[in-house]
């Protein structure tokens, strides 16, 4: 012990320190870690969000709706516009799609103008009427050459209520309208209304009943109307909504739903002939029948013997809505050509070709000379 304090007295010295009062040297051996019983919770590092993380590509709204005074506004989800008010929307961009009320179509209505500036488009609708209400949307066009495709990344919408006095429901073209209720598919009866705040409901003429909208087999959206979600024969008959508002209340137009039996797909088409052996003189007729859906719209063509010698020949289409019994209906399209005075040029192949947006079926029938 007194060389190791000799030592120390000698460290000293030579570093210019002092021993601390009241201190003494640690033994040797004295210096060892001592365990512990306390608790340390571990560092975890922060973690950042980062919602670039994240690769798809986040949309971005491109309309903004003009105001008095040159202000502008990004357009809520939903506006409530009185009627005969103007509405001016601008979608940022160089090559801007628009969609709007088919209402604003139908007669190349000159109250709706669409123009596109160097770095916006612009949709401008003077003198509005109920009947406008709508959905009004844009969106950034993506082009090569003159190929172009929708930027889903680039886009606007908001849909328009115009309230005009004595008019809780968008006015229809018409007192009664069809509605086809497919098995395959949604159905919408379109009574749509004027006043976000209007309460809809669905009512049956006969018998007389409101039908509720469950939300499971049909809901309301007030951008559409009622929606059937699942349709099935039980829905069908004459319904009408009635929409409360304001303390004023309005009955719509009538519905009349009608379930359709034929599935989708090509038309499903038979040919017959008058008669297959025609005495020369004799008239003879070719008909060509279709049963399809009741909205479903079929078009004909034929090929005839005469008609690289353009022989005269008469082709009359129509078309009517039919019950098959349990309440389905179907539509029955047909197509007759008639060959008067046979000869025998008129001989050989008549083929007849039906077509729908589903795709098209071709038939044929000989007709011989007797």
């Amino acid at each position: 012990n007194n060389i190791f304090r000799i030592s120390l007295s000698l460290v000293c010295a030579v570093t210019g320190q002092h021993l601390p009062k009241n201190k003494r040297p640690k033994e040797p051996g004295e210096n060892r870690i001592k365990p512990t019983n306390k608790k340390v919770k571990p560092k975890i590092p922060k973690i950042k969000d980062r919602d670039s993380a994240d690769s798809t590509p986040k949309t971005q709204s491109i309309m903004m709706q003009v105001l008095d005074k040159g202000r502008f506004q990004k357009p809520a989800a939903t506006l409530s516009l009185l009627a005969g008010q103007s509405v001016e929307l601008r979608c940022k961009g160089s090559r801007i799609g628009w969609s709007y009320p088919a209402y604003l179509d139908t007669f190349k209505d000159s109250r709706i103008s669409i123009k596109q500036n160097e770095r916006y488009g612009q949709l401008t609708l003077v003198n509005s009427t109920s009947a406008d209400t709508g959905e009004f949307s844009c969106w950034g066009q993506l082009c090569s050459g003159y190929i172009c495709r929708k930027d889903e990344a680039k886009t606007g919408s908001t849909y328009i209520f115009f309230t005009e006095k004595g008019e809780l429901f968008v006015p229809s073209p018409s007192y009664f309208d069809v509605v086809y209720l497919n098995p395959d598919r949604q159905a919408v009866v379109p009574c749509r209304v004027t006043v976000l705040s209007a309460k809809v409901t669905l009512h049956r003429e006969f018998p007389a009943k409101e039908i509720p909208a469950n939300g499971t087999d049909i809901v309301y959206d007030m951008k559409r109307g009622f929606v059937y979600l699942q349709p099935h024969s039980e829905h069908q008959g004459v319904v009408y909504c009635r929409a409360e508002a304001g303390g004023r209340s309005q009955i719509s137009i009538k519905y009349q739903l009608l379930y359709v039996a034929v599935p989708s797909g090509p038309p499903s088409t038979t040919i017959l002939a008058s008669s297959n052996k025609v005495k020369s003189g004799d008239d003879v007729s070719v008909l060509c029948t279709v049963l399809g859906e009741p909205d479903v719209e079929v078009e004909f063509t034929w090929i005839f013997p005469g008609q690289k010698d353009e022989r005269p020949v008469t082709i009359q289409d129509t078309w009517r809505l039919i019950h098959r019994g349990l309440g389905h209906t179907t539509r029955l399209s047909q197509s007759v050509i008639t060959v008067e005075d046979f000869e025998t040029i008129d001989a050989g192949y008549y083929i007849c070709t039906a077509q729908n947006l589903q795709g098209q079926t071709t038939v044929a029938t000989t007709v011989e000379f007797s």
